[in-house]
């Protein structure tokens, strides 16, 4: 371990899988930081951050520290941890320990049998208490409990030592209690049941950590870089620099984020978007770090370092989204600090109440009292909600929705209204042709030809969509001569030995040869919120093309299917002009707008809408939908094209720019708190079932923690049910 000063390091915690381990540290290391705010804890990764501050603590300190909970401390390094080169007990210890408690306990039980037979050794009369073990099971019994209780019994000191009683504490009171009494079959079968559940509770999280680990995995390690010579390299993917060409053969997985330079061929984006079918990708197309390339060899230049690609960003975020806890998450927390410590309590009430005011007899009640501690522990309603949590993250990463934090995958549940931006979320963001209307005698493939000689000069946006569609019609031309620009109007050309123009509506009026007839199509044609360009000669006009920003194809169904899910409230709000919104409205199915407005009034209309429905997203991409993204209760961003600014603001990213994922989201969501309202009603309906057992005397000591420990299975298994969460077709 470092003697560096531990302000800024990063250490790796062994054995931190729960909120309540989290609880642990801070309590053992704040004295030692000095404020519980320099430390900084993600459980899904395991990793623990000690901020810079004051006092100046060394690493050593800080493990030694980390130590005494139970845990243990590394420095933190970005790698996985390789198992290979780690020791059979670093990766085997808990499981080969708690299987050893449960060896040890059954030994000590079959000698026990040998020895005093069946009732002799569960009990007499019906209370559990035995007559006396003979001392080879005791040892058996003793070496059980020392195995199991081997990660508890540091806990529960340092629990004494703080004076906050948790489940840990609990547990070892209730063993210590049992085997005062003679209970060692009991003491020793609750501890390995306990350990067991532990274990259960590791495993659990650490299949969620795996899932997010394996993002790690799947950018490769080097990038083939191209040489000025036309040689090829292969270099770590961290010393890549922006602007490097790097080379990528079919199947190879891209290394880094970039744009296509040269080739083309088709990507699966899934490990990134979660879209299910490949992406084609050409000259100018952006391809995403971990993606896989399918049949063709692109040459892509790099936009990103390795650190700053947008995989990094998922597994970053998902890292990040554990310290923005989910109100569930924090409800069970504070009913877990309160109800520890009333349990112990009542535990104390029950062995002393009855003998001193009841004639009741000490033995029976101090052994109900240890059943009440046992049954009373809230290992499974503690362990429902962090694992229902993050297996419900890591099933959104994997389906393409990031989401920045827990309290983010509760709020689409929730949803009453939607406020949506246009341009780049309900549409596509770039003009395309709707429409070519041939006049005055001209077809439309002449029309077509004589446009695309014309637009081959120009590099504007509307150009750029004209010629698309020339190209897509198959249509042959030779680009124009003679061509001059008219300035913000439009441009004059030779094609074929004539002279044709090309602009607005504005450039044809200025030429004189606007017709009533033409004057109407252009109006009815604008009114539609469409851009007219029209192509004429010196004594005609020829025909009008027209553009739009066109309407995402999964827009209209991802409407209503937020209509179907409940949420009744979907507003547009633009910036563009009205007859440009109303166009796109009725096309989605959206009734109420807001247009042309500034980003503060989308603020503002954002506000108004949180004042009037209360839970609202915001869903955007640019840098203008950013503020009204912070007003709303969450904010989505379309991650793919989106900008950084929309990103960053968001707490949730589509990284498919599909729209249909945000009802999935309201969905899974849903599923989310269904699964966690199950997980904690079992946990506590079970518990209020087993303390009236107890104040009857039913309840036996293994019985009670044989019980919470099935409840803890069932809870873990109902969680880990969202990491198969149905995609946004229905599928896996």
């Amino acid at each position: 371990m470092s003697e560096r000063t531990a302000g800024g390091l990063e250490f790796r915690i062994h054995g931190m899988d729960c909120a309540d381990e989290v609880s642990i540290l801070r309590r053992e290391l704040q004295p030692l930081v000095g404020a519980a705010d320099r430390l900084a804890f993600d459980i899904l990764r395991g990793k623990m951050t000690v901020l810079a501050g004051s006092p100046a603590v060394a690493g050593t300190q800080i493990a030694a520290a980390v130590q005494r909970t139970g845990m243990r401390a590394e420095l933190w390094t970005d790698a996985t941890p390789n198992t290979a080169e780690m020791s059979f007990w670093q990766r085997r210890g808990r499981a080969a320990l708690t299987a050893t408690s449960g060896v040890l306990s059954l030994a000590g039980f079959v000698v026990h049998v040998s020895r005093s037979g069946v009732m002799g050794a569960l009990g007499s009369e019906g209370t559990g208490l035995v007559n006396g073990a003979p001392v080879p099971a005791v040892l058996l019994y003793i070496g059980g409990i020392a195995a199991g209780g081997w990660f508890v019994a540091p806990r529960a000191w340092n629990a004494v030592r703080r004076l906050r009683p948790d489940m840990n504490l609990l547990m070892a009171v209730a063993v210590l209690g049992a085997a005062s009494i003679g209970e060692w079959f009991e003491a020793a079968v609750v501890t390995f049941l306990f350990a067991v559940s532990l274990a259960l509770e590791s495993w659990s999280v650490g299949r969620a950590r795996r899932a997010v680990d394996a993002l790690l995995a799947i950018a490769p390690p080097t990038a083939r870089v191209l040489n000025p010579d036309g040689t090829t390299s292969d270099v770590p993917a961290a010393n890549v620099h922006i602007g490097a060409q790097v080379v990528i053969r079919p199947g190879d997985r891209v290394p880094l984020d970039g744009t296509v330079r040269t080739g083309a061929s088709h990507i699966n984006q899934a490990p990134i978007t979660g879209e299910s079918l490949p992406v084609e990708k050409g000259p100018g197309s952006d391809v995403f770090a971990g993606t896989i390339n399918g049949e063709g060899v692109l040459q892509v230049e790099v936009t990103r370092l390795a650190g700053e690609s947008t995989l990094a960003q998922i597994i970053r975020m998902v890292s990040e989204a554990q310290s923005r806890r989910a109100p569930s998450e924090q409800w069970v927390d504070r009913f877990a600090q309160v109800y520890t410590p009333v349990i112990l309590a009542l535990a104390i009430l029950v062995a002393l109440v009855p003998p001193l005011l009841m004639a009741g007899d000490w033995g029976v009640w101090f052994y109900r009292a240890l059943v009440l501690l046992v049954i009373g522990c809230p290992c499974a309603l503690v362990i429902s909600t962090p694992v229902s949590i993050v297996s419900s993250l890591a099933a959104a990463a994997r389906h393409g929705v990031l989401v920045k934090g827990g309290s983010f995958i509760e709020a689409p549940a929730r949803l009453v209204a939607v406020a949506m931006d246009k341009t780049g979320t309900l549409t596509e963001g770039a003009p395309s042709v709707t429409a070519v209307v041939p006049y005055a005698g001209h077809t439309r493939d002449e029309l077509l030809r004589a446009i695309g000689a014309v637009e081959a000069h120009s590099d504007h946006p509307l150009a750029r969509a004209i010629l698309r569609y020339v190209k897509d019609a198959g249509i042959a031309y030779t680009p124009a001569t003679e061509v001059r620009a008219v300035d913000g109007r439009g441009a004059t050309a030779v094609v074929d030995g004539k002279a044709y123009w090309l602009g607005s509506h504005r450039y044809l009026e200025e030429r004189g040869q606007e017709t009533p007839d033409v004057h109407e199509q252009i109006e009815r044609m604008s009114a539609e919120g469409r851009s007219v360009v029209v192509m004429g000669t010196d004594d005609h006009v020829c025909g009008f093309v027209t553009l739009a920003d066109a309407v995402r194809p999964e827009s209209a169904g991802a409407v209503a299917r937020l209509r179907r899910a409940g949420v009744q409230h979907i507003v547009m709000l633009t910036g563009d002009n009205t007859a440009t919104a109303e166009r796109i409205a009725r096309e989605v199915g959206i009734t109420e707008v807001q247009a042309e407005l500034l980003p503060a009034d989308k603020v503002a209309a954002v506000e108004e809408l949180v004042r009037r429905y209360g839970t609202v997203a915001m869903i955007g991409d640019g840098v203008n939908d950013a503020p009204a993204m912070g007003r709303a209760t969450f904010g989505v961003a379309m991650g793919a094209a989106g900008s950084d600014a929309a990103i960053e603001a968001a707490d949730v990213a589509l990284m498919s720019d599909d729209l249909s994922k945000l009802p999935w989201l309201v969905e899974h969501s849903r599923r989310t708190l269904s699964v966690i309202h199950q997980n904690v009603a079992l946990s506590i309906g079970v518990k209020a079932v087993f303390v009236a057992l107890t104040f009857t005397g039913v309840a036996t000591l293994w019985a009670a923690i044989a019980a919470d420990m099935g409840v803890s299975l069932v809870v873990i298994a109902n969680a880990l049910r969202l990491l198969a969460a149905p995609g946004t077709d229905g599928g896996p």
